[in-house]
């Protein structure tokens, strides 16, 4: 795996690794850890052929944790010099010994962390020059044009670029780092003219470019979805099925995350409170958490504190396993980090209903009649609560098949009610960052119209 990418080679940088952590000794923490990071990327953005910015950047920084007993302090830096590190570290440590104590602060166990990481294969670099990533941007965004010529305009299409690495290290023992990347094609045409225009978007982001969809794809998908979505119409208010496509059926899981999350659960703000051992969902709902799929978006060998990951059922047949926690908020709640410091990694969420016919078309025939949601508006979900109000728009179904597309509506519900009324997941999988699932389909909400 080439480092020739990076100012910086990763011996480098476990060295200066080594020396804040000394230097954190010296200065009289009882404990610290520093994480180290570099990185270049390019961005392109094009709209009706022509360039609309062009952006390089090469970032690069230090961040350093001091303990003095329960007290925690944080400093920065992007200067590697060694009179900078010494003095972001004595920063760290003049905060930390005017905050107050904190029972719950500290590093994580010497026996939790990871001391042998797994080469999980997450750098694929992308030699490509901003000429070849213009014009990369230009074909998704003409394909989008070539459908049909009511594409009247465009918001754009671009190409991003990223590659980095780190190195983490804590005063328990721990050291690791890797490279990685991640690049994203996009387009985003619209469809339409005067009153009656309409835009929608597609994209495709992998780590290894070899894996990503073609630009003449992205443009095409784009555009008929715009396309699909011109002379929408209200509907009066209601209470039917409604079917979330696959995009925003996994931001029904981050909502799940969230509310499982150590910082909501101590803090008391979620509607899972109290939920380990307890059915969540119906029986045939399963999610499972696996970081160490080779290649992955959201794969990690350990976590932000250097705590190992390991695949596990996060729900089994509809009952809660286990949260997402990281060291602090599992000593808040008396219970152990499950290696999520740094969020949720490769969770999927299945159903043990599913079948090879249930695709997109089968999962529209088993919803009959109702609403198919393609896009959500506001942020209108209430963890505390579970209340749930999202601006939609979308699609009307009846017996199975789609007759028209719909706009300024709200969809609304409750949570805790809606992850009940999972009623099937599609084999019509898509991959949104770190969650993976098919289309959603609930059982019953109230659509709000005209």
């Amino acid at each position: 795996m080439s480092e020739s990418h990076f100012t910086h080679s990763q011996d480098q940088l476990k060295q200066l690794a080594r020396d804040v952590l000394q230097y954190a000794r010296q200065a009289g923490g009882s404990d610290a850890a520093v994480e180290i990071s570099e990185g270049s990327g390019l961005s392109v953005s094009v709209r009706k052929g022509k360039i609309e910015t062009i952006e390089q950047n090469k970032d690069k920084g230090i961040g350093v944790t001091v303990f003095v007993g329960k007290k925690r302090g944080n400093a920065s830096t992007s200067d590697f010099s060694t009179a900078s590190l010494k003095a972001t570290v004595e920063a760290a440590y003049n905060i930390a010994r005017f905050t107050a104590e904190d029972d719950c602060a500290g590093l994580a166990d010497e026996d939790m962390l990871e001391k042998n990481p797994q080469d999980l294969q997450l750098f694929y670099p992308w030699p490509i020059s901003t000429e070849e990533a213009v014009e990369l941007a230009r074909r998704a965004e003409q394909a989008a044009f070539d459908v049909d010529p009511r594409i009247s305009n465009s918001e754009g299409s671009g190409v991003h670029v990223q590659q980095s690495h780190f190195v983490s290290a804590n005063s328990r023992g721990f050291i690791g780092g890797y490279p990685y990347s991640r690049h994203t094609l996009s387009a985003t045409p619209i469809a339409g003219k005067g009153a009656h225009m309409q835009r929608d978007d597609w994209y495709s982001s992998v780590r290894d470019p070899k894996k990503m969809a073609s630009p003449e794809a992205i443009g095409r998908y784009a555009a008929e979805r715009a396309l699909a979505r011109l002379h929408a119409r209200q509907m009066a208010t209601r209470t039917c099925p409604v079917l979330f496509e696959a995009p925003l059926a996994a931001g029904l899981l981050g909502a799940f995350v969230q509310a499982t999350s150590g910082g909501a659960l101590y803090r008391k703000s979620s509607f899972l409170l109290d939920s380990l051992g307890k059915s969540i969902f119906p029986s045939h709902v399963h999610v499972v958490e696996d970081p160490h799929v080779i290649g992955a978006i959201g794969s990690a060998p350990f976590d932000e504190e250097g705590v190992r990951t390991a695949r596990r059922d996060v729900v089994k047949d509809g009952v809660l396993q286990g949260y997402f926690l990281s060291t602090y908020s599992a000593r808040k709640l008396g219970m152990k980090t499950t290696g999520n410091a740094g969020g949720s990694h490769n969770l999927s969420l299945t159903s043990s209903l599913t079948r090879p016919e249930d695709d997109f078309a089968g999962m529209l025939k088993k919803m009959g009649t109702g609403l198919l949601v393609t896009e959500l508006m506001g942020q209108g979900t209430n963890y505390v609560t579970g209340d749930y109000s999202r601006g939609a728009s979308g699609f009307w179904v009846e017996n199975g098949v789609i007759q028209y597309p719909v706009e300024e509506i709200t969809i609304a519900g409750n949570m805790k009610e809606m992850f009940q009324q999972i009623a099937g997941v599609g084999t019509d999988v898509l991959v949104r960052g770190t969650k993976q699932t098919g289309s959603i389909l609930i059982e019953k909400m109230v659509v709000a119209g005209n």
